[in-house]
């Protein structure tokens, strides 16, 4: 009798065992990483959470940006562990998690760890997650903020002729920033996008589409004022209405679609200093975002990576 039990013991684990193997599967080999099919689940619901509008997807759509948000977390936590130690300060931490708390409109750790739990999505992992984000911004302005070129006179200049206008706006956008393959052309990729804007809506289009890190809040951008935008796209949008989508606009790292969510007139007094400061702000900022994307382009082309 106790062998028999022995032996229908064994034989369970053996079958439990084969199961669990046949369900995990290999995607993806990068470098020395593997992604498996229940990593890119864990992926989609962290996206999910972070990005509800994703839920307006369908299912392949939404695992193919699954699989390819991990990707690009592996090969950023590579580079950013060449430069980083793995622990991180408790302001820095403290930081992650107040941005955490804004944007889920949490109070607190205890509330957060609820949702997440709701959610089924274990709090270190998320934070980890966020903590990766945060330290590639740090690393992309570590590594290129010294070759950032801001021509201040240049920039005094634009100010003064964009405050000449009697009436000044300021715009609540959205943008969509998307390249064109060789084996593509930019209206073809256009009409593709216009059509999925129209059969979704813009933020899902964006999150599908978008090279920006504001992909992750469905391309927005938020209140801008028209003095911080270049003349070109001035002129641009003070001649579009609201919900207005423009055509695509030139841009170093492809092509970029904006869309007025909102327009308004600025009513605050202009302190020329406090808007040339914010003005400058905004331009080493812009510069940072392009050497983003190009650095991430560069590491990902020299990354082995081969799908399962």
């Amino acid at each position: 009798m106790l062998k028999l039990k022995k032996f229908v013991f064994i034989a369970f684990i053996i079958t439990f065992s084969t199961c669990l193997n046949a369900k995990i599967q290999i995607k993806y080999k990068i470098g020395d990483e593997i992604i498996t099919n229940f990593d890119i689940l864990e992926e989609k619901k962290y996206l999910l959470f972070l990005r509800p509008n994703l839920k307006n997807l369908n299912t392949n759509e939404i695992n193919k940006i699954s699989e390819d948000s991990l990707i690009k977390y592996n090969i950023k936590k590579k580079e950013i562990n060449k430069v980083f130690a793995k622990s991180i300060g408790k302001n820095f931490e403290e930081k992650i998690l107040n941005d955490l708390y804004r944007f889920k409109k949490v109070k607190n750790k205890e509330q957060l760890i609820i949702l997440l739990n709701q959610n089924k999505i274990e709090y270190d992992k998320m934070i980890n997650k966020v903590k990766y984000e945060a330290l590639w911004n740090d690393l992309i302005y570590r590594k290129f903020n010294s070759i950032v070129k801001i021509d201040e006179n240049h920039l005094k200049n634009i100010l003064r002729n964009k405050l000449k206008n009697n009436i000044k706006y300021e715009y609540n956008l959205s943008e969509i920033l998307f390249e064109v393959n060789n084996s593509e052309k930019l209206n073809s990729k256009y009409m593709k996008i216009l059509k999925y804007i129209n059969k979704s809506d813009f933020k899902t289009a964006a999150v599908k589409f978008s090279l920006s890190n504001s992909n992750n809040k469905g391309g927005e951008i938020g209140w801008i004022k028209e003095t911080l935008l270049s003349l070109n796209l001035n002129k641009i949008l003070r001649d579009m209405n609201v919900k207005e989508i423009t055509k695509p606009i030139k841009y170093p790292n492809g092509y970029l679609l904006l869309k007025i969510n909102n327009k308004r007139n600025m009513k605050e007094i202009i302190d020329f200093n406090k808007e040339l400061d914010e003005l400058i702000k905004f331009e080493r900022n812009r510069q940072l975002n392009q050497f983003s994307l190009l650095f991430y382009k560069k590491l990902k082309q020299n990354t082995i990576i081969n799908e399962n």
